[in-house]
């Protein structure tokens, strides 16, 4: 009982009943304020979801927006592709184009040569038609400077004195004569002088009508400058030639043995 009386009065023991009291008044208190700090934390947490919330619904114009800028650009895409192919197309047909009217003016050009040449080689015909017809003009004129001592009864009797003779390829006379041999020996009995071979004989003097024929004239078969067979007129549709092997000098009809043409040297 000593030990007590040195407490003060104010520091008194308390009954454990006060302090139980007390200490679950603290224990109600903490609990009490974690109550409302849980309680702040839940409100601040639906502000939080509330505020997202908000956020993503204010940005769904911006995803709208995005999708239409997408659609945009691919709608400008499909422009650009269909602008290109329209170009490729386009410069497809100019060089299709171009093609054919190289391919026209090559072909222009061919046929332009062709005429060319042609016009060229036409001219060159005429040229040597031109200086041939001069070369004969040449020999007329000399055939008729040459004397003409005989006439043409002259001779056609020579000719047919030659009639039944022989014929021998490149004879001259006098028992045996080939067609041109048999010409060139007859005009010379009256003072013409004629080439020997039958192509040159052709074209020797003026070319005249087969229908207009007069004595004297040499008719040939063949063309003018390539005969192969040559004959005098006589008169009275007949000439005389050295036919061939078989038949001789001979009197024939010219209905028998028609001549692609005759010349004129009297």
């Amino acid at each position: 009982m000593a030990s007590n009386a040195h407490i003060p009065s104010h520091r008194k023991p308390r009954s454990r009943a006060r302090n139980l009291a007390v200490r679950a008044g603290v224990a109600g208190g903490v609990l009490g304020t974690l109550a409302l700090t849980a309680g702040s934390a839940s409100a601040v947490g639906e502000e939080a979801a509330d505020s997202a919330a908000g956020t993503t619904t204010a940005q769904l114009p911006v995803i709208t927006g995005d999708i239409a800028t997408t659609s945009e650009r691919t709608a400008t895409s499909l422009e650009m592709s269909a602008a290109q192919y329209e170009l490729e197309a386009a410069q497809q047909a100019a060089a299709k184009k171009a093609a054919e009217h190289a391919a026209d003016e090559a072909e222009k050009k061919a046929k332009a040569e062709e005429r060319r040449r042609a016009e060229e080689a036409r001219r060159a015909a005429a040229a040597q038609a031109a200086e041939e017809r001069a070369s004969r003009s040449s020999e007329r004129t000399a055939l008729a400077a040459a004397p003409a001592s005989g006439t043409v009864g002259e001779l056609v009797s020579f000719l047919r004195g030659q009639v039944g003779k022989a014929y021998v390829m490149g004879a001259s006379g006098p028992s045996s004569y080939d067609c041109s041999g048999l010409v060139q020996t007859a005009f010379g009995q009256i003072g013409v002088s004629l080439p020997r071979v039958s192509q040159s004989q052709s074209t020797a003097g003026t070319q005249v009508s087969v229908s207009a024929l007069q004595p004297g004239d040499i008719l040939y078969w063949g063309g003018a400058g390539s005969a192969h067979h040559v004959a005098v007129y006589v008169g009275g549709g007949q000439y005389i030639d050295a036919a061939n092997p078989e038949k001789g000098v001979v009197v024939q009809n010219v209905s028998d043995w028609p001549p692609d043409g005759a010349t004129r040297v009297l």
